[in-house]
């Protein structure tokens, strides 16, 4: 009979850790948490020193029994919950909720699921972290209050379903500020003026930009300055005044944190943060490789640290040397801080093992899991490699009074860019193959004269709001993801070709917040909660302390709101769809399950049908719309409107554009248009004025 019960949080850690230990050891998954607040009522004793008020989770009453006979037979108890605040707080919920005070129970973490890593932490089996457990119930508890109090009053002052949160509050605030900055932002008009020369001896022309005038940089902000500044160069000569040569590196990127991770495969590979979180557990916990079982293959996953160990530089460096040549191997590249608190007792994101390239993962895995292990394998190893090492080139060109200026670069050496380029690592400079002296006089080819205009910064991604969340220090890792997720379930926001929204009802919701709470969605106050959380962490700060000095502010405002906010009306979108009943233009209503389509005279007619979207394309079959459905399971196909009388149907999505080979219509695949008749076979490419692949097939 084993002795031990190791107790994880998910189903899946049981396989990957339970064939690591012996026939001793027992593995059962709590499912995640067992003991939450209430659902029914704020579940804080406010009268009381602010004691929560915690209950089982509805529907882990059986897991509870079935642990709690698994602990009678054990001699010792391990908790092995995620090493974070949240998993900390889990494994103290189920020493309280599995009775286990005066038992010998051991809280036990590990950064990866890897043999050594999990054996190893059984040898530093310590007691559960309070001020771990008190950083999380803080949390809990003020994100309660915000949603228990705020949450009613959205519901009877604007519609029943909304909900107010500490975080998403503060999102969708900076999501609304960033809009009312685009739709006040007023262009300004500028001109840009290139010079080309040949050079002997150099295939492309050397293209200069326009600097100003010898003394000073100068700007060309009319067609009318345009034209003054080439009349003059033109009769000029033009002649090198300075050449600058030098050497420049560019250094190897640093490991992926959770934020950093989540923009790159956002940019990259098009995911949205909810499905990186999701391909990321699913490789932490472990994946079925063929001929070695379950394996964890990257660390853990919600980090914000960039510190790796030092087994894992050995192994890394003895790797790049190995394939890319001793030369490749930087021995390590120190990781940055910024005055936050990083939790360091992490990693960064890092493949387990180096050696498990992801040529060599690719038929385990997932066509996603394998794009992301793949981002996550070449970070990581390109962050262990050398720095890349450009010669560079400055040159002056003189025209009288004008001065143009170029910045030439050869790369010498590629170091970490022979693994992994980032947008930003491709040079787009001029190079020069042969050598320009001082004194050189040059004769202009032709001037390249452009209008442009100002632009307004761009609308939020998930990315860019993760970065900005991170950069203002709101919220942490894990909060990340279900932050956004939030806000688009709730339709505050919705998102179009990768940008960010904000609805009618966002901007109503954010109105009513920014007028009635103001420090709740103030940034700098919500940052200073996150600094004291992080005070509670570190054992400085008494979390009740901060629960006491926020909830009698809140109480008072919600209380004036009560009495001072109007009630707004939020109109239903209307369709294009006329109600066979009655003749009105029916409206699109939400629903727990979603969009439908309901007739406005309610409760005379009560007609209700399903809403399809449509996607601006006609049936080839019958001519009606194409539009969006989904499977029973929830699978997402493209069929006719006209269904069942016509039974077009696709799992692509329609393109609307006829093939050249065959008259088909040709379907997105990925980033390439191909027939839906496979015999044809014809593949081409999206126009660019399509859908790009990421709106057609995500």
């Amino acid at each position: 009979m084993a002795k031990y019960l190791v107790i994880v949080e998910s189903p899946a850690k049981v396989k990957t850790i339970g064939k690591f230990l012996g026939s001793n050891y027992t593995v059962a998954a709590s499912n995640g948490h067992v003991r939450d607040l209430p659902k029914s009522q704020l579940g804080i004793d406010v009268e009381h020193d602010y004691e929560p008020k915690y209950i089982t989770i509805r529907g882990k009453g059986d897991i509870l029994a079935n642990l709690r006979k698994e602990v009678k037979k054990a001699e010792k108890i391990y908790l092995a919950t995620d090493p974070d605040r949240e998993g900390e707080a889990i494994s103290w919920h189920l020493l309280k909720a599995l009775k286990l005070e005066g038992k010998k129970v051991y809280r036990i973490t590990f950064n990866e699921i890897t043999k050594n890593a999990v054996k190893d932490s059984l040898k530093n089996a310590r007691e559960i972290d309070m001020n771990l457990v008190d950083a999380q119930q803080t949390r809990r508890v003020l994100d309660r209050m915000v949603g228990y109090r705020i949450s009613p009053l959205l519901w009877a002052k604007v519609k029943r379903g909304l909900s107010a949160g500490r975080v998403q509050s503060v999102a969708l605030r900076i999501i609304c500020d960033r809009e009312d900055e685009i739709n006040s932002f007023i262009p300004e008009e500028y001109w840009t003026l290139d010079a080309s020369f040949d050079l002997p001896g150099e295939e492309k022309p050397l293209i200069a930009k326009y600097y100003g005038k010898k003394n000073h940089k100068a700007a060309i902000s009319s067609g009318e300055e345009m034209e003054a500044v080439v009349k003059e160069i033109e009769k000029a000569e033009f002649v090198v005044s300075e050449v600058k040569r030098g050497e420049r590196t560019k250094k190897a990127p640093l490991p992926f944190t959770t934020s950093t991770l989540q923009q790159e495969a956002s940019k990259v590979l098009n995911f949205s943060t909810q499905k990186t979180m999701r391909l990321a557990q699913q490789l932490y916990e472990g994946i079925e490789i063929k001929g070695n079982g379950t394996v964890g293959v990257i660390t853990y996953l919600r980090t914000d640290s960039t510190r790796v160990s030092e087994e894992a530089e050995r192994v890394a460096a003895q790797y790049i040397a190995e394939v890319y040549g001793k030369e490749y191997a930087a021995g390590g590249t120190d990781g940055t801080k910024n005055n936050k608190k990083i939790q360091d007792a992490h990693e960064a994101i890092r493949p387990t093992d180096i050696n498990r390239t992801p040529m060599e993962l690719k038929d385990s895995l997932s066509r996603d899991q394998f794009r992301l292990y793949q981002l996550i394998w070449k970070r990581f190893t390109a962050s262990r490699m050398c720095p890349a090492k450009y010669e560079t080139t400055s040159i002056k060109i003189d025209a009288g009074d004008h001065r143009f200026s170029v910045a030439a670069s050869r790369l010498l050496f590629d170091g970490f860019m022979g693994v992994y380029i980032r947008e930003e690592d491709k040079e787009e400079e001029n190079t020069l193959a042969g050598s320009i002296e001082e004194g050189t006089k040059l004769q202009a080819k032709a001037f390249d004269k452009k209008q442009h205009f100002t632009q307004p910064a761009p609308h939020y991604t998930e990315a860019s709001l993760v970065h900005a969340l991170e950069e203002l220090g709101i919220g942490r890792p894990s909060t990340y993801a279900p932050t956004i997720t939030t806000i688009l379930a709730r339709r505050y926001v919705v998102k179009e070709n990768k940008n960010l929204y904000v609805t009618e009802l966002g901007e109503v919701v954010n109105h009513m917040m920014k007028d009635a709470f103001p420090s709740i969605v103030d940034v700098n106050f919500t940052a200073n909660m996150e600094a004291l959380l992080d005070g509670v962490e570190e054992g400085n700060v008494n979390w009740k302390t901060i629960v006491s000095n926020f909830y009698p502010d809140l109480d008072e405002a919600v209380k004036t709101a009560e009495k001072e906010l109007k009630e707004v009306d939020i109109a239903d979108e209307v369709s294009d769809e006329v109600c066979e009943l009655c003749g009105r233009q029916m409206v699109i209503k939400y629903g727990p399950h979603g969009r439908f389509l309901a007739c406005p005279g309610f409760p005379e007619c009560r007609n209700t049908k399903p809403y399809f979207e449509k996607i601006g394309v006609a049936c080839p079959s019958c001519g009606k719309d194409i539009v969006l459905k989904k499977t029973k399971k929830g699978r997402k196909y493209y069929g006719c409107v006209g269904n069942p009388e016509c039974e077009f149907m696709v799992w692509q999505k329609p393109s609307g554009v006829k093939c050249p080979k065959c008259g088909s219509m040709l379907l997105y695949k990925g980033n390439k248009l191909a027939c839906m008749d496979e015999k044809c076979g014809y593949v081409g490419k999206i126009p660019e004025t399509g859908n790009n692949s990421e709106n057609s097939n995500q």
